[in-house]
């Protein structure tokens, strides 16, 4: 799969070893990376562009998030370019993995409402399998969409449980069948 990364260009120097780790996990697991823009440029650098050039940079950069298939946001230190970046992935249809190894997470984007959102606060030790889990939600997404009516007092349900467990309400329900899959074992 292809995969946009993005991070605080302006904090890089205190967040580089977590933007390559998480880099890292990602080539490791076998997926294409875009990533270079944040990894080997610099603040002062993007700011001595021309303004032909900045334009030009985010005319690349909305391509390769149109043709990405998800985006992996680190947002431990607050951006407005990377929060432009997680809007129009969201405002594109692209799945999103909002990664903070600090604090709360992003007042705007933390609380997306929108499944394909998912927010983390990660440590070094959990963030591949974070990482792994949101990829296996990615391609659950990939296979086939299946709709159907519930009662509200099942979507005021649905809700909580999936803000309590820090999922998508799909992942949540996904993961309910699977149990139940190997409780029957009728897979």
């Amino acid at each position: 799969m292809l995969v946009y990364f993005t991070g605080s260009v302006s904090a890089k120097e205190k967040f580089l070893d977590n933007y390559l780790t998480i880099i890292t996990i990602l080539k490791k697991m076998g997926h294409e990376v875009i990533a270079e823009h944040i990894i080997h440029n610099s603040e002062d650098s993007i700011r001595l562009l021309a303004k032909e050039e900045r334009v030009q940079f985010h005319d690349k950069v909305q391509k390769w998030i149109n043709s990405c298939d998800f985006m992996i946001a680190e947002t431990s230190h607050p951006s407005t370019s990377v929060g432009y970046e997680v809007g129009y992935s969201i405002r594109v249809g692209k799945p999103v993995l909002i990664l903070y190894s600090v604090g709360d997470p992003p007042s705007l984007l933390g609380q997306h409402e929108d499944e394909k959102v998912v927010s983390e606060k990660y440590t070094p030790q959990d963030v591949e399998q974070l990482i792994k889990d949101f990829i296996k939600y990615v391609q659950g997404q990939q296979d086939l969409r299946f709709t159907f009516f519930i009662t509200p007092k099942l979507v005021n349900y649905l809700d909580q449980v999936a803000k309590d467990n820090k999922v998508p309400k799909a992942v949540y329900l996904r993961k309910l069948i699977e149990q139940d899959m190997e409780h029957s074992n009728k897979s």
